[in-house]
């Protein structure tokens, strides 16, 4: 916790950032600042998750351009429906999301650290609660889930553009499931709660700030499931829990974790799923609970 009292082992940094408290400093010189009084504020924030997104719509572009290009210079432009189905087309959109999490990733180091002067992950609250520790947070994990599953299966709607990205090749499905356990969690986790929730509820209260974190977590997927109410019901019901973890343990660690294995059950099924569809063709006469199920799962995923 952030003090103005210096002692033999703490004293107060004299060049923090104004309107600011400076960070701890130990006797060893280790800087920490309590991750819920960061050293930036709701602009720098702000610019985080709105470069986030610039970088997840330009970067791909520098993938899939050029591929653009090279068609039409052979058989000219092709429209908006052939590219839909086109599996190179489809495998270059989201193959450019990895560039895109990783100059997210170096965008929020410099934020976080201010160009490595406050250590990354204490800063961030990359650290267990004593109230929520490992356990607590995959059995939230497997909760939020396994609801997810029953409100897709009841709900869900359309097909999403998604299912069609994985529906594409299984080597787009396989980048896809990458993505969804190597660096989405970590990078939304990072600028949603790690980033824009401290600073807004040091501005506005936690209440404001939950909400207006959760709404944009899920509003940047909306788009993206538009077809889909009950996915949408999902991720929404997702972004609150992991905002309000945050909020009650004052750490970033729980939400990441629990982010983590949600998404890590989805990719688990993203690449057997393929497998037991083949399996229908072999043994039609399904249960009907195994097919409400399968059905969820398609719409979640």
């Amino acid at each position: 916790m952030i003090t103005n009292e210096p002692s033999s082992l703490l004293e107060q940094v004299p060049d923090s950032e104004p309107g600011f408290p400076g960070p701890i400093v130990s006797d060893l010189g280790a800087q920490v600042p309590d991750p819920d009084n960061p050293p930036w504020g709701v602009l720098m924030a702000a610019l985080a998750w709105a470069m986030s997104i610039a970088f997840l719509l330009l970067v791909p572009l520098l993938f899939i351009v050029p591929y653009i290009i090279s068609l039409a210079a052979k058989s000219g432009l092709p429209p908006p429906e052939v590219l839909a189905t086109d599996k190179i087309f489809l495998f270059l959109s989201i193959l450019g999301v990895i560039p895109a999490h990783l100059l997210t990733l170096a965008v929020a180091w410099a934020i976080v650290t201010r160009w490595g002067r406050y250590p990354f992950w204490e800063t961030l609250g990359m650290t267990w609660p004593k109230s929520f520790g490992p356990w607590k947070s995959i059995a939230a994990g497997v909760a939020l889930f396994g609801i997810g599953i029953l409100i897709t299966a009841l709900y869900g709607g359309r097909k999403t553009e998604l299912d069609a990205l994985i529906e594409s090749s299984y080597l787009t499905r396989m980048v896809t499931a990458f993505l969804a356990v190597a660096t989405a969690p970590f990078v939304e986790e990072l600028i949603h709660r790690g980033i824009l929730y401290p600073a807004l509820q040091r501005a506005i209260g936690a209440g404001w700030a939950i909400a207006i974190v959760s709404l944009l977590f899920a509003g940047v997927h909306v788009y993206q499931y538009r077809t889909n109410l009950g996915v949408i019901a999902v991720i929404t019901l997702l972004s609150v829990s992991l905002t309000v973890v945050r909020a009650i343990t004052g750490k970033l660690l729980p939400s990441f974790v629990i982010h983590l294995v949600f998404n890590g059950i989805q990719s688990l099924i993203l690449l057997i799923q393929p497998f037991f569809e083949k399996a229908d063709t072999v043994l039609p006469n399904k249960v009907p609970a195994i097919d409400l199920i399968q059905t969820a799962l398609r719409h979640l995923i």
